[in-house]
């Protein structure tokens, strides 16, 4: 028996394991991952950003800590995560309203991250307009700027450093995948690995993106999470060349990116549902049909723009409410969660991997309280909502 089985290794996993031992060095814990290389994760097909723009105050509380973090990422994981730098290039984030209502929101919702530390500021068309002369605005009333502390990073290295620290501490990581949960009453007796059998320990976290619903459903449990594509384009634009750009928010529902030169850019498919968890095919028309057209209203430049690459991956999308599911189950008290960050699991995953580590090893939350986000507001049907989902 080992003290705590982690499913699922990618960014999630690897921070929990990391944090639980920070807390208690002590600790037996195994990390049980199938796939080693992250191929189809969602941490290494992520698009790889952090922001402060959040609706809600524990989200911009996750990010806070989060970019602290990031920006002194080798200091917090020592030499053993052999990682010196995750290349934070702070471009910021930038909402773009077309409405007088969407402008007084952001107000509203920019004093409230300035009072947790936040830099965001609202800027007019004029202000957007000499800031950003490259972009067409005759649609836009304002735009939601967040100047310092947002930005993109690298991924893979925010993994591997967790993992390369956690492994140096001790930690297990192992080949492997839990495809069930026994339980024996409100207990979970077992995690059932796919080649390794039963494995037992005192706590589990489910780590496992996408799929964490299909885990939970072997224990007779419910959770909101299902996967959904989304398609990233990466676009060359030979008249649009703006490394210092943030990514851009749209009001048409596309998202756009510097990245190495050209750009990234997806769009929510306006059929989004739930896909099959191995089905990762771009959806090659969504670029043609909805993200160029958006992109060359915005800036004239992507007139000769092209698309050079594309991937697609999933999000672990929760239906409830787009926000994470944190912490210890209510039904099963030795069961803890990790799940359903749509889109935001990368850039919450330092805080949120110490928040779960805590309540492990001091029964609660202890620095940040994740309380909003627990599980107990999913079984009771009460929705957090976040306007800012992206």
């Amino acid at each position: 028996m080992v003290d705590v089985l982690i499913a699922g290794g990618a960014v999630m996993g690897a921070s929990v394991a990391f944090w639980l031992k920070r807390l208690d060095p002590a600790l037996d814990i195994e990390v049980v991952e199938p796939d080693p290389t992250y191929a189809t994760s969602s941490t290494a097909l992520a698009a790889s950003g952090i922001r402060m723009q959040f609706s809600d105050p524990v989200n911009v509380e996750i990010s806070r800590f989060g970019v602290d973090f990031i920006r002194d990422f080798a200091r917090h994981t020592g030499p053993a995560g052999e990682v010196p730098d995750l290349g934070f290039k702070e471009n910021g984030y930038l909402f773009l309203a077309s409405t007088d209502t969407g402008a007084a929101t952001m107000e509203s919702l920019a004093a409230m991250q300035r009072g947790l530390g936040a830099g965001t500021r609202v800027l007019g068309r004029g202000e957007l307009a000499e800031k950003f002369p490259w972009m067409q605005l005759d649609d836009i009333v304002a735009g939601s700027l967040g100047s310092r502390d947002e930005g993109f990073f690298d991924n893979m290295g925010l993994l591997y450093g967790f993992r390369n620290a956690a492994r140096a501490a001790g930690v297990r990581f192992v080949r492997d995948r839990v495809v069930a949960l026994e339980r024996d009453g409100d207990r979970v007796a077992a995690a059932v690995l796919e080649q390794g059998g039963p494995r037992t320990a005192q706590a589990y976290v489910n780590c496992i993106g996408p799929r964490a619903a299909t885990l939970m459903r072997t224990a007779g449990l419910d959770l909101p999470v299902e996967p959904r594509k989304r398609t990233v384009f990466v676009v060359d634009a030979p008249q649009a060349r703006h490394p210092d750009a943030p990514l851009v928010i749209d009001p048409s529902g596309i998202w756009f990116r510097p990245e190495h030169g050209q750009w990234l850019a997806a769009t929510v498919p306006a059929t989004d549902g739930p896909c099959d968890e191995n089905d990762f095919d771009p959806e090659h028309a969504l670029f043609e049909d909805e993200v160029w057209p958006a992109l060359y209203n915005r800036a004239e430049g992507f007139g000769e723009a092209k698309v050079v690459r594309m991937w697609a991956g999933h999000y672990a999308f929760n239906t409830l409410d787009q926000n994470a599911i944190l912490g210890r189950n209510p039904q099963v008290p030795n069961l803890y969660h990790a799940n359903g960050f749509s889109g935001h699991g990368l850039q919450q995953a330092p805080a949120v991997g110490r928040g779960i580590a805590e309540q492990i090893v001091h029964g609660d939350w202890v620095t940040l309280d994740l309380s909003p986000l627990s599980l107990q507001r999913v079984l009771d049907g009460r929705p957090m909502t976040e306007a800012a989902v992206v």
